[in-house]
Formats: structure tokens, sequence, C-alpha cells
């Protein structure tokens, strides 16, 4: 067996990442259905390591002391990233399309508690198999293991990457075409004469561009530098609000301080706070603690599992998928409209980058669909990860025992 420390730990995590990267190059299909790399390396990793223990071996055993800190500084981004100036850049409509999807994550974990009710499961399967690892994907699900697992569901984490990747698959297959018979439907009339280039430079709206080389390095000074100081604070939070006699996550007191420092800063520009740096170093964190994770994954505990996962995943699946309806109809009834719901189905079943390729294989067909590319990703990138993490936790806390 070998042993790996700290540092060895995130190595052997980068080596991972940099296959699950390779992996989704060398084969399409992982591609297509927007799979991140972190769960395809750590899954090979974690696969190899279920054969080993089927053959009573231990591989290696890893120093996973980092591995907090590394969610906590990603949580910590969305928590910066999270700025009420957003929402004057058709705030109105974010403000719909947010509060909707917070109701419908709330909808998520009551149906997720209900199957568990059918098979006689712990009801925290249908919250984790729910808005958990459905709204909130990999990350969300992986990050709230541990407080189910106190609370008495065991194999949290082999859950949580498995309904989550389920989703993102189902998000994937199912956005498109249920947009398309919306659309069919419900005769929606698309600006198909007007060129869709214009959707791959949406991302324009919610970042901004470097100037140079120096400004780049200065940004993510910063950036780092805030983003300690919000995790250090945020740990002093957190405390406090367990002491109280809450469960919640270790990011939650962090993510609070980051977003009130972006606020702040929004207001007084006294920091000028990049996000796209903010962003960039997040993402970084958020890959090496999925493929970390992973690593140490035991699926073995996932056995009698499958069929109440399946159940859950169909009935979310056809609800997220009629749920479009009424998104169209709220949105504005128009085409803008039909595609946010395509969006909503891709970030509801998964992760916004689901949200993006449902949404670009929809404006490639029918035509660009601008305000559904402004609305669909604030909610998606910055606002409900934020809510959804809230809605957990009160279902952990005040959820009948």
């Amino acid at each position: 067996m070998i042993q790996l420390d700290a540092v060895q730990t995130v190595a052997f995590s980068g080596l991972t990442l940099l296959a699950g990267y390779a992996l989704c190059r060398m084969i399409p299909v992982l591609r297509r259905y927007n799979l991140p790399e972190p769960v395809v390396g750590g899954l090979v990793v974690a696969l190899l390591v279920w054969w080993a223990h089927s053959q009573d071996t231990v591989l290696f055993e890893l120093d996973s002391s980092l591995k907090v800190p590394l969610m906590i500084a990603f949580f910590t981004t969305l928590g910066i990233n999270a700025s009420v100036r957003l929402l004057r850049i058709s705030g109105r409509q974010v403000m719909i399309f947010l509060l909707i999807a917070a109701l419908f994550a709330v909808l998520q974990n009551l149906i997720g508690i209900g199957v568990a009710w059918m098979f006689d499961l712990h009801p925290m399967f249908g919250v984790l198999a729910g808005s958990a690892t459905l709204t909130g994907g990999p990350a969300t699900g992986m990050a709230f293991a541990p407080l189910f697992e106190k609370a008495g569901l065991q194999g949290a984490e082999t859950l949580a990457i498995t309904a989550a990747m389920a989703g993102i698959i189902c998000g994937g297959v199912v956005g498109g075409p249920a947009i398309t018979v919306l659309m069919r439907r419900l005769k929606v009339v698309p600006p198909s004469s007007r060129s869709a280039s214009g959707a791959e430079d949406v991302d324009e709206t919610i970042t901004l561009r470097f100037p140079n080389e120096a400004m780049r390095e200065f940004d993510a000074l910063k950036s780092i530098v805030v983003l300690l100081v919000a995790m250090w604070v945020g740990a002093w939070v957190s405390q406090s609000i367990t002491r109280l006699g809450l469960t919640l996550p270790a990011y939650i007191g962090a993510m609070l301080v980051g977003a009130v420092i972006r606020n702040i800063d929004d207001y007084t520009g006294w920091i000028k706070l990049s996000v796209p740096t903010t962003e960039l170093i997040g993402n970084i964190c958020l890959a090496l603690f999925l493929a970390m994770a992973l690593m140490d994954l035991k699926l073995w505990e996932l056995a009698g599992l499958g069929v109440p996962l399946m159940v859950n995943l169909v009935i979310q699946v056809a609800v997220v998928a009629l749920f479009a309806v009424p998104i169209y109809y709220l949105m504005g009834r128009d085409y803008d409209a039909a595609v946010m719901g395509g969006g909503f189905i891709g970030f509801m079943l998964g992760t916004t980058a689901n949200a993006m390729a449902v949404m670009r294989k929809l404006v490639q067909r029918y035509g660009i669909a601008p305000r559904a590319f402004l609305v669909a990703p604030l909610v998606g990138a910055f606002f409900i990860d934020f809510v959804n993490a809230l809605i957990i936790t009160g279902f952990l806390n005040f959820w009948p025992k």
C-alpha cells in the first residue's frame, strides 16, 4: 500500500484531473454530455479502488486534509461573485427566474423524500438525491455529504456523486428535445432568420477582459487575499452559527462573508475585485477538490440504492421537463422564454455548463436568444448555488427526524 501525504495527495489529484481532461478529449460521448473532467478522472481511480477492494487489496492511503480547504475556497468564490449589482441587468427577470429555481429546488427535495418514504429509506436520502446533487451538482453534493452522514445517511459521498452524474447526463439528453417539443406544441416563432453566432459571446455580459499582464497579476493577488480573508472570517461566522445548534456545511460562513465583501466593494470601489479572476481560482479549487474526493470514494457502499435512485431520477427528470411550460409563460411567452426553459432543465439537473450546452444547441438551430443567455447564466452560475445551500441547510435542520 502506498501512503501519500497532503502535498502528494494534491499532486495525485492533479494527475487524476489531467487524466479526466484527456479522457473527455478522446471519448466524444463524455464531451457531448458535459461530464465534468474531475468527475471522469476521479471515477476511473474510484473504479480501480473498487476492483482492488473486491480483491481484498488497498492500493493507497490518502491524506485528505486539504480537501475541505479546497472545497471551502470554491464556495467562497461563489459568494465573492454573488453581486447584487448583477441583478440590475434584467433584474426583474433574473429575480423571477431565481425564485422559480429556488421553489423547484424545494420541490426536488420533497419528491426525493417521497421516494425515500416509498422505499423505507432515511428521508435525507431524498434531499441528497434532490437539490443537493441535481441543482447543486457534484460539488454541492460532496460538500454536504459529511452532514448527511452525521444525520444517519450511510454512504452519502458515493450516493452524491452517483446521483449528480446521472442528473448531468439526463440534463444534457432531455433539455433540447423537451424545449423542441414545447416550441412545436405552443407554436413559438423563433428568429431563425438571424445568426446564432452571438450566443458564443454571451459570457461577455458577466465577465470582463484583462487589460494587460501586470493588471492580471494584481487582480489575482487581490482575489487570493480576499478569498483567504473571507475563509478566515467565515470560519468564525460558521462557528458562531453552529453554537446556535444549527447544522450547516463548513463553507456557509465563508460564502456569506465573501458575498458581503463583494457587495461592499461594488458600492465603494475600494478593492475592484475581478469576477473572471475569482471565478478562475474557484474553478481550479473545485477541480482539485472533486478529483481528490472521488479518488477516495467507496463505490461498494452504493449496494441496494440503485432502484430508489433510478425511480427518483425518472420522476425528477419528468417533472423538470414539464416545468419548462410554466417557465415559458412566466418568463415572457416568447422564444427567449422557451430557451430559458432549456437552460432551466440543464442546471436543475446538473451544472451551468449543461444549461449553456442545451441553450447553444437551441440557438444554433433556431436563432439567437440574447435575453435567455443573460438571465440563465446569472442564476445558474452565481445565485442558485447560494440559495440552494440555504435550502439544503433548512431541510437538514428543520425536517422532522
